[in-house]
């Protein structure tokens, strides 16, 4: 049911778990939501079942479950009139996605994504600086994501339950990336690669994109990259560079860099405290309003380029 006007909305926590907590924290830190309702069965005191949760009185519904119940979850959320910020993948699939949207834009309720490399403030420099015209016309770019080790929980190698590897786990967040810095343009061609069994564990890809900027995509689980991660998102025009890349193998201090022919000057570095970031933006936002942004369409678009990626039939 939906709750009634408040001065903060009501939260329900859909799954709290490192992440869960995590942005659960953010939100509650942040005074643009309250807590009101915690589903998971490993919480002692939390309600056991998502039909509990939906019963509460909540404004919105915060989903960090494994990756195959996020459609499902997100889609009972919005049909209920709740608002929905949901952990990435936002679905399995861009037919999912496109439901959850279309579930959202019927609604009438505010639908979030926890893309949230695209919420660091090196990635919003990278934006401006391409947006702005600083780099001429933007022709080439070049993203990579690789871990040395893979997830720890099971249920990312079960491909039922996730969907895919690699590139649905870190692929995600480089193709949001690039078509986030770029402004989202239309992808005319696509040509992958991926490496593994059932669950991939390297992901390359190229995208040409509407204008004829090429895109070059890579991302794996397990690789020797002599640190913890290895994170670049560097993009090239005709009258400069700007890159994205993380600090000393970290996965939270990420800096921006300008290039000009030999020359690299430095347009913003850590610390930057981005981790729930993604969320509480949505949080101010129900606050504000709540309605339906067709900026959700831009999930769609991701997930039609990791389905283009995987070479599933469109």
């Amino acid at each position: 049911m939906i709750a009634p006007a408040a001065t903060r909305p009501r939260l329900g926590f859909l799954g709290a778990g490192w992440i869960g907590a995590q942005r659960m924290d953010a939100i509650v830190a942040s005074g643009a939501a309250e807590a009101a309702a915690v589903c998971d069965p490993a919480v002692e005191g939390a309600l056991k079942t998502f039909d509990e949760l939906l019963e509460q009185e909540l404004d919105g519904v915060v989903i960090a479950t494994p990756s195959a119940l996020h459609a499902e979850q997100a889609i009972a959320a919005l049909d209920r009139g709740l608002a929905v910020f949901c952990q990435k993948p936002l679905a399995l699939s861009a037919a999912e996605a496109r439901e959850v949207a279309d579930a959202a834009r019927r609604a009438d309720r505010l639908l979030g994504v926890d893309l949230s490399y695209r919420f660091t403030e090196a990635a919003r420099c990278v934006r401006d600086a391409a947006a702005s015209g600083a780099l001429g016309d933007v022709y080439a770019a070049d993203l990579v994501f690789h871990n040395a080790y893979g997830p720890d929980k099971p249920w990312f190698y079960d491909r039922q339950l996730s969907g895919g590897g690699c590139l649905l786990d870190l692929g995600v967040h480089l193709v949001d990336v690039a078509l986030f810095v770029l402004g989202f343009p239309h992808v005319e061609r696509v040509t992958s690669s991926l490496h593994g069994g059932e669950i991939e564990d390297h992901a390359a890809a190229q995208l040409e994109l509407a204008g004829g900027a090429v895109v070059r995509i890579a991302c794996s689980w397990r690789l020797h990259a002599g640190r913890d991660c290895v994170i670049e998102a560097s993009f090239y025009g005709t009258h400069g560079g700007v890159a994205l890349q993380n600090v000393g193998g970290s996965f939270y201090d990420l800096r921006a860099v300008r290039y000009d022919g030999t020359s690299t000057r430095v347009l913003c570095e850590p610390p930057d405290d981005w981790g729930g970031r993604a969320a509480i933006e949505w949080a101010q936002r129900l606050a504000e309003n709540g309605r339906f942004d067709p900026a959700a369409e831009e999930y769609v678009a991701v997930h039609e380029t990791l389905d283009r990626i995987y070479a599933r039939s469109q």
